[in-house]
């Protein structure tokens, strides 16, 4: 059930949480600026849902260096500023427990 905020908002938590796909055609046309990995243009940066599904995958983009990892962290921070997306961490080394992802 939304609350008084949500239905305020026109939204609710499922529907703000999941990023809207981007169509092929869409993600040819961003830059590679536009990707926290940009070589191989993984997690597009492009709005805050996009940001806030960057953060959650982080962990599952494999085949990338640490310091790849560290210029993505710091992409997804300045993305997460300019759409006013809140981290709760202040490293990408948070997501990670002994060199493995956090999360099972």
């Amino acid at each position: 059930m939304a609350t008084t905020k949500q239905r305020a908002a026109g939204t609710n938590s499922r529907q703000r949480r999941m990023a809207r796909p981007l169509t092929t055609a869409q993600r040819n046309r961003l830059p590679d600026r536009a990707f926290a990995f940009t070589k191989k243009r993984k997690e597009p940066l492009n709005d805050a849902d996009h940001v806030r599904s960057a953060v959650a995958r982080f962990d599952q983009v494999t085949d990338v260096t640490n310091a790849e990892r560290d210029a993505a962290w710091r992409k997804i921070k300045t993305a997460a500023k300019k759409h006013g997306v809140e981290l709760g961490e202040s490293s990408w080394r948070e997501l990670f427990k002994d060199g493995k992802p956090a999360r099972s």
